[in-house]
């Protein structure tokens, strides 16, 4: 029954083929415009359904869009938040740097920044190492600084780093004033050393004849008082002139009334170097 029903469908169709190809050109279109007619509603139901089917897909590749952009915020978020740390302690940094600014101007040459990499095990409060070397222009005598004032001198060095012996130690002796008074004298170590209050001495203060009374006095019971500043001389040819070493504390006489010697407090803390500037000439 069903063959029968097909038969009768493929002859009605090859008759259609078989008419419009015989139909007048005119008349044929005509026809095929008809026929397209009905099966418009059927296009449009088409491109709508592909309307719908790809605004579906650019709603998925936009959520995808936002997922993408969403982690790489995430990552430059984390990236953002390790930088801030690393601003704060390059913030600190440079406000050490800064600091450096208040020291009196020295000689003519120009500061190295070096930082401190270690101590020496049998000089442990008296020298420090540092990352600056032969290769870097370093050499033996060189001045070193801190933000705060003198530290020491170069004392020896290798291709990448430098050994440097600070104030207070017997290999580092600088020649010092008091602009105050104009009394110069030499820094060397003091009673206790700077190993646990950064206290040094300035010897060789010369005696002077008070005024009046023509008799001969220290010249600490005349002008040296508690709190002046002790700076760098410039003799010896090793440290500049000018270079801030602490302030006074007091005085007293010594090598039996030969002459005074006072007690001066380091204005750089040698115990908790980190940063130093080498002077090069």
């Amino acid at each position: 029954m069903l063959k029968r029903q097909h038969y009768i469908a493929l002859g009605i169709v090859s008759l259609l083929v078989v008419i419009l190809l015989h139909l007048p050109q005119q008349t044929a279109e005509r026809l095929k415009l008809a026929i397209g007619g009905l099966f418009l509603p059927l296009f449009g139901l088409a491109s709508g359904t592909q309307q719908v089917s790809d605004k579906a897909g650019d709603s998925v590749v936009s959520r995808r869009e936002l997922l993408r952009e969403l982690e790489q915020l995430r990552a430059e978020n984390q990236d953002l938040r390790i930088q801030l740390q690393k601003s704060v302690e390059g913030r600190n940094e440079n406000a050490r740097l800064r600091a450096l600014l208040n020291f009196p101007k020295p000689a003519a040459g120009k500061l190295k920044a070096a930082r401190v990499i270690g101590r020496d095990p049998a000089n442990w409060w008296s020298a420090v190492f540092i990352d600056l070397g032969s290769r870097d222009g370093v050499r033996v005598d060189m001045p070193v600084l801190t933000a705060d004032g003198l530290a020491g001198r170069v004392f020896a060095t290798g291709t990448t780093s430098s050994q440097v012996v600070l104030l207070g130690d017997p290999n580092c002796r600088a020649a010092a004033k008091i602009p105050e008074t104009g009394e110069a004298g030499i820094i060397t170590p003091g009673m206790g050393g700077p190993i646990e209050n950064g206290i040094v001495t300035l010897s060789y203060l010369s005696r002077m004849t008070a005024p009046k009374t023509g008799q001969t006095v220290v010249t600490s019971d005349l002008d040296i008082k508690p709190g002046q500043t002790v700076l760098s001389s410039g003799l010896g040819g090793v440290f500049p002139a000018g270079i801030m070493i602490g302030q006074v504390i007091d005085t007293r006489s010594s090598g039996y009334g030969l002459y005074t010697e006072a007690r001066v407090k380091l204005a750089a803390n040698l115990n908790a170097l980190e940063a130093v500037w080498v002077l090069l000439p």
